[in-house]
């Protein structure tokens, strides 16, 4: 298509020219894209795991932008079900680099049908303006707390595999909701969670394995509200989209804070955010996910 063909903005009217920016024309224009294939953790369910599609997708995308230029943002859509005895390959469009940022839109697919959809963005970082929200006072320290509930030993088995066969380890603040409700209904949550051994010294590694965590319990904040526990009969909870900003550098191999709350659930969806904190109060991350959440008999 010659650009004597595309539409121009000439109108007056704001809503012709926004009527003729959507009305897209077909083109011979490609865009070369970057193929990574990637495999999957075993899962109990036989699903793969969101958070480490997450992760994946920013590694795929970290290999095409300059090695200075780390994620600071991604914005992802869970498509279908992917199989976890499947490979996952990874397709990388580079829609974009500028001077200090880079784009990059990364399709996840199996046996050709799209699983995931995202696009992150890469920033080589510079001197700014800087605040913080503080971190919660009065959490008690991950050493006191414990990672399995009582009762764990009898568990279902995704729940074992949840809770000890998992590369993340995680420390509820407030009663863990595996196998019993909180008695306490409150729209949020909190935990300390760090890998269970150091990684290498590799921030863009660090960077994917935080987006990997951020999908670890912020459901749970939706399920509190309501007095749910992951046993509870027919319950079914999917991930929708994710969202992540990371803010500051950070270990995931040290503990960090994740504290979460549910501004609101409705029409069998839920909306939980979260912060990522170091253990001396350093604002990592901030997150977003919104769940389709489905309770037999729920009101």
């Amino acid at each position: 298509m010659t650009d004597s063909a595309v539409p121009t903005l000439r109108s007056d009217d704001p809503v012709d020219r926004f009527l003729t920016v959507l009305s897209l024309q077909g083109g011979e224009a490609r865009t070369t894209e970057d193929i990574f294939v990637g495999q999957s953790e075993p899962m109990p369910g036989g699903r793969v795991f969101g958070g480490q599609v997450l992760g994946q997708a920013v590694i795929a995308a970290q290999r095409t932008v300059p090695e200075e230029r780390l994620a600071h943002s991604l914005h992802g859509y869970f498509l279908r079900p992917g199989d976890s005895m499947k490979p996952i390959t990874f397709s990388v469009d580079r829609i974009n680099d500028a001077r200090s940022f880079s784009a990059r839109r990364i399709q996840a697919f199996q046996e050709g049908e799209p699983i995931f959809s995202m696009i992150a963005s890469f920033q080589t970082a510079g001197a700014g303006l800087e605040h913080a929200t503080p971190m919660p006072q009065g959490i008690p320290d991950p050493e006191s707390l414990s990672e399995l509930p009582p009762g764990a030993d009898q568990a279902h088995p995704m729940s074992k595999r949840l809770l000890t066969d998992r590369p993340v380890e995680v420390r509820h603040v407030l009663p863990a909701i595996y196998l019993h409700p909180d008695a306490d209904a409150r729209p949020e949550n909190a935990a300390w969670v760090r890998t269970r051994r150091r990684l290498p010294d590799d921030p863009a590694l660090h960077r994917a394995a935080l987006a990997y965590i951020s999908d670890h319990t912020i459901q749970e904040s939706v399920m509190r509200a309501h007095g749910i526990a992951w046993t509870r009969p027919g319950i079914k909870v999917a991930s929708l989209d994710a969202a992540l900003w990371w803010h500051r550098p950070a270990r995931v191999d040290e503990w960090l804070l994740y504290v979460q709350e549910s501004p609101s659930a409705s029409s069998g969806r839920g909306l939980a955010t979260g912060r990522i904190y170091t253990r001396d109060g350093v604002l990592v991350a901030t997150s977003a996910q919104e769940i389709v959440i489905r309770v037999p008999d729920a009101s």
